[in-house]
């Protein structure tokens, strides 16, 4: 399924103090995942497998690497865990990373609010404001991004521009 997104994702050393300012705003709880992503070598954009307790997709999507929030184009396609997929990925692309991590989730109408403690990087939060139909349209989601980051006091230098493969390569580098 294609989908837009127009996303943030920040470093935060008050991750807690983040969700509990969410909570007060009754959002839904999906719950805690344990979330293991591995990257594939792909010519263009970045293509992972989510494997979970809560979310398994591959997951296909290209954005840019800027700080801030920013527009990502994103093929889901959702699935029953199988080690057959993870074999025929390897086979054909080869593992570039694998990014472990603990992710919260909850949903805010058609936003999206991750509280990820990831391996080796530290704790970040993630919103997504997702338009699954093609009826937000990108000034609604970026209007949707800026609000919560401002909720949330986000500032210029806590935004990361990349992903956590991306942060994961360069601290192994």
């Amino acid at each position: 399924m294609a989908k837009l997104n127009f996303e943030f994702k920040a470093k935060t050393h008050e991750l807690e103090t983040l969700e509990k300012k969410l909570q007060e705003l009754n959002p839904l709880f999906i719950g805690e995942d344990h979330q293991i992503d591995i990257y594939f070598n792909v010519s263009t954009g970045r293509l992972k497998l989510r494997e979970g307790n809560i979310e398994n997709a591959l997951i296909y999507y290209e954005r840019s690497d800027t700080a801030g929030a920013k527009q990502s184009d994103v093929l889901l396609y959702e699935h029953q865990p199988h080690p057959a997929l993870k074999e025929i990925l390897i086979k054909l692309h080869g593992i570039k990373v694998v990014v472990d991590k603990r992710r919260r989730i909850y949903f805010i109408d058609n936003v999206k609010f991750h509280f990820d403690r990831v391996d080796q990087l530290g704790t970040f939060i993630e919103v997504e404001a997702i338009d699954h139909a093609g009826e937000s349209g990108i000034a609604k989601l970026q209007e949707q991004c800026n609000r919560y980051a401002s909720l949330f006091g986000i500032s210029q230098q806590d935004y990361i521009a990349v992903s956590y493969s991306d942060l994961l390569l360069e601290k192994q580098a």
